[in-house]
């Protein structure tokens, strides 16, 4: 690392502390040139390999982009969407890899649109996943449905489960 006053080419890290995001590292750095302090921050790079062989930087702005299009019209707010780029981009450095593949973008979109807003969700995957007729429409629909149905299944069993309602005695 040069320091940025002297140009010198070494520097000796001071202090190293986590970003409030987690997704960088913020280091304070002193020259031993010079003796000047000064801050670097550092975050693993994230590359994205497009179907055409192209690499480029993740996006985040990149994902809200392209979702804030399928969810035109819906009850979306932009912090819903910044939470869901939050999300996909935590899903994809969590895998470890350094590049990833454009198509695991839009896996990782799917589940935490789903929970978002199934009409978006909908919309995204009949793009993402080139639905061809109403078929393709009418089995996810079905899908939906059935964890629908399991969820309030799950739900209603857990409200259902005994609750001790026996008066306590503080006599010892």
């Amino acid at each position: 690392m040069f320091c940025p006053f002297c140009r010198h080419p070494d520097s000796r890290v001071v202090d190293s502390r986590t970003s409030d995001d987690g997704l960088s590292i913020r280091r304070r750095r002193q020259c031993p040139e010079c003796g000047r302090r000064f801050s670097t921050s550092e975050t693993a790079s994230l590359n994205i390999i497009k179907r055409s062989g192209v690499v480029e930087p993740f996006s985040r702005e990149k994902i809200v982009s392209g979702v804030r299009k399928a969810c035109q019209g819906r009850p979306v707010t932009d912090s819903d969407l910044a939470m869901l780029a939050q999300k996909v981009e935590e899903t994809i450095r969590q895998t470890g890899a350094s590049q990833v593949d454009a198509n695991d973008i839009g896996l990782a979109i799917l589940p935490p649109l789903r929970d978002l807003d199934e009409v978006a969700y909908l919309r995204f995957a009949s793009v993402y996943q080139g639905f061809d007729s109403l078929d393709d429409f009418e089995s996810a629909i079905t899908q939906l449905r059935t964890e629908h149905t399991i969820r309030s299944q799950t739900h209603t069993a857990a409200d259902a489960a005994p609750v001790d309602t026996a008066p306590t005695s503080n006599k010892p």
